[in-house]
């Protein structure tokens, strides 16, 4: 069977030469002067979300403390949520930094940018009561649907396919992205850590949207947004937290992704 590397046969016998065709003639009705067309975007050129203030519903969990914390010690304007307000303001007086704590809510309603890192279980109920207060946000949604027993973690299938999809279809008028699912709480946490070498696979349906999520991550040293396709896309994002688990008990790790060649 030939293949690619095949290089060392002997060359087949060269055909005779085609007649030169004629170049191809304009279409008639082609305006004279048509503008070249635009170069690709180049997908490194993200914008400046310096200015955006991020909340991060479940905030006082291990993932979205962290998250909290690295986001603020890059300069972000951070809002922790809670469903208690007076919990969210506890965690953030810990972390410092200009973060402020608020109850879900407020902390949706004052943030451009709501990054959702609560329960998978309480997921649906959170993002239903919230659907007012995250009308026209950015949304991005961190949570892995997860089931635990004695073999280790596995993946779970929500209805609609994944968190990620569950959450655009309980807030039609959001635009909804998912990101930050990869990422160690422990090493999130640390602040020995300048560091976080990982990427973070980013998900959603609109550029722009994408763009503003990959150039938040990219706030965090050491971290890199990664475009990784449409929201039907994130089941295996979210699922693959299982397998990190599973790497990270046998290792005694905090293991994290990288994206090769990009």
């Amino acid at each position: 069977m030939t293949s690619p590397d095949d290089v060392n046969k002997a060359p087949a016998k060269a055909p005779a030469k085609a007649p030169a065709k004629a170049p191809a003639k304009a279409p008639a009705n082609a305006p004279a002067n048509a503008p070249a067309k635009a170069p690709a975007k180049d997908p490194w050129d993200l914008p400046d979300v310096s200015g955006l203030v991020v909340g991060v519903l479940g905030g006082t969990g291990d993932q979205g403390r962290g998250l909290a914390y690295r986001l603020a010690k890059a300069g972000q304007k951070v809002i922790i949520g809670s469903r208690n307000a007076e919990r969210a303001q506890g965690a953030a007086a810990e972390i410092g930094l200009g973060v402020e704590g608020a109850d879900n809510a407020e902390c949706a309603r004052r943030s451009d940018i709501v990054i959702v890192a609560v329960p998978w279980d309480g997921h649906a109920k959170t993002l239903e009561s919230l659907r007012d207060d995250l009308a026209g946000k950015l949304v991005v949604d961190c949570v892995n649907p997860l089931g635990f027993d004695k073999q280790g973690a596995y993946a779970l299938k929500p209805e609609e396919g994944s968190a990620a999809q569950q959450a655009a279809a309980l807030l039609p008028e959001s635009r909804v992205t998912a990101a930050f699912h990869h990422l160690s709480a422990v090493l999130l946490s640390d602040p020995e850590i300048d560091e976080i070498d990982t990427d973070v696979m980013v998900l959603g349906e609109v550029r722009a949207d994408t763009d503003l999520v990959q150039a938040l991550a990219g706030r965090i040293p050491g971290m890199r947004g990664v475009f990784a396709g449409r929201l039907r896309n994130a089941h295996q994002v979210e699922s693959l937290v299982a397998n990190l688990i599973s790497v990270n008990r046998r290792y005694k790790a905090h293991a994290g992704l990288r994206v090769t060649d990009v």
